[in-house]
């Protein structure tokens, strides 16, 4: 029999932490697809201002949408960032608890605890991973964990990969 599994690990969520979530853990599309709502509004801003009779701040507003949403694009990580950083959260700590349950997250704010049997997938990235679950996903950073730690979630992905291959 082997010895249960018991990994705890402290963290504060600071600006480094939250860019590497991001970018760990969300695909930025920068292409023309998606800016294809910003383009649609400011070209239709523009042709309400120079055809129409519509009130002009209503047209100049249709315009000034599809710029804001553009740039809502374009910054969108630092926008992310920003929010997190203006949270009650930010610049707390974090308890990361990983054991033979589950993974475990504890801070003044939220406890929260993800079993096992309920992880939907695994994306190991080149910093972290991406763990998939009923509500939502959850990203861990290599750097909070020990080589122990890591080995279990290796384990647990060929363990899920195993899973999925048997019901496909």
């Amino acid at each position: 029999m082997t010895k249960p599994f018991s990994y705890s690990h402290t963290f504060i969520l600071d600006k480094a932490h939250f860019n590497e979530c991001y970018s760990q853990s969300v695909v930025n599309d920068q292409s023309l697809k998606a800016y294809f709502k910003a383009i649609i509004l400011s070209v239709f801003g523009i042709l309400l201002v120079l055809l129409s009779d519509v009130n002009p701040y209503a047209a100049w507003f249709v315009f000034a949408l599809g710029i804001l949403e553009a740039i809502s694009i374009y910054y969108r990580q630092a926008w992310w960032v920003m929010r997190q950083l203006l949270g009650k959260s930010a610049k707390g700590e974090v308890t990361l608890i990983i054991d033979d349950k589950g993974i475990a997250t504890e801070s003044f704010y939220v406890k929260n605890m993800v079993l096992w049997d309920n992880v939907l997938g695994f994306k190991k990235t080149p910093l972290g991973w991406v763990v998939s679950h009923e509500m939502g996903n959850n990203y861990i950073s290599d750097s909070c964990l020990s080589a122990q730690a890591s080995e279990l979630f290796n384990e647990q992905l060929t363990s899920f990969n195993a899973k999925s291959a048997k019901q496909n």
